[in-house]
């Protein structure tokens, strides 16, 4: 009898805080830690610590060399992006929502669109934490990245929110790292 294994894929992990060593950094690294064990490729992209401008919907993309002609960051990621089967946005909550850092290369996937480039068909993940302890805090970077979704025609694969964590390290005192990982591994 054979038994199939399951498809290694390709991961872009996109990470949201421009503080080093913190909550969510972790996050990210237990969700790459299970995701590597398994085979997959990963490719971590930490937007908080990248340049990227806004957009400015100029509708030029792609008309020069790369996806965006103002010179940033976002060139880096828009050929993983194109490449990447699934995308996991890891992030902390920032006035419930998405960080700005992030925020700036979630905008400027309009490039890859007016690019026309195909971005159908990807699975994405989304893992979040906060300070906060009141769960309809997560209420707006949840419904931001489902929205984003349905646009894209994108599939979910799972949501991690993990609330009271603000110091760097408070993330260690929960089982948040160990469902990070596993959802890394599946």
């Amino acid at each position: 009898m054979h038994i199939a294994m399951e498809q290694k894929k390709n991961i872009l992990v996109i990470t949201g805080s421009p503080r080093r060593g913190g909550n969510s950094s972790l996050l990210a690294d237990a969700f790459i830690r299970g995701a590597e064990d398994m085979g997959h490729m990963i490719t971590r992209f930490n937007a908080g610590h990248k340049q990227i401008k806004g957009c400015t919907a100029c509708n030029k993309c792609y008309s020069k060399d790369t996806a965006c002609v103002f010179k940033d960051d976002f060139n880096g990621l828009a050929p993983a992006l194109e490449s990447a089967e699934l995308v996991a946005f890891i992030t902390p909550l920032y006035w419930f929502t998405f960080p700005t850092q992030i925020k700036a290369a979630i905008d400027k996937m309009y490039a890859l669109g007016i690019g026309g480039r195909n971005l159908k068909g990807k699975e994405t993940m989304l893992l979040v934490c906060a300070e906060t302890d009141d769960m309809t805090d997560f209420d707006g970077i949840v419904r931001s990245y489902e929205l984003t979704n349905r646009y894209l025609k994108w599939a979910d694969k799972g949501i991690l929110l993990v609330p009271e964590v603000n110091n760097a390290g408070d993330i260690l005192n929960t089982d948040a790292l160990i469902k990070a990982e596993q959802m890394g591994s599946r």
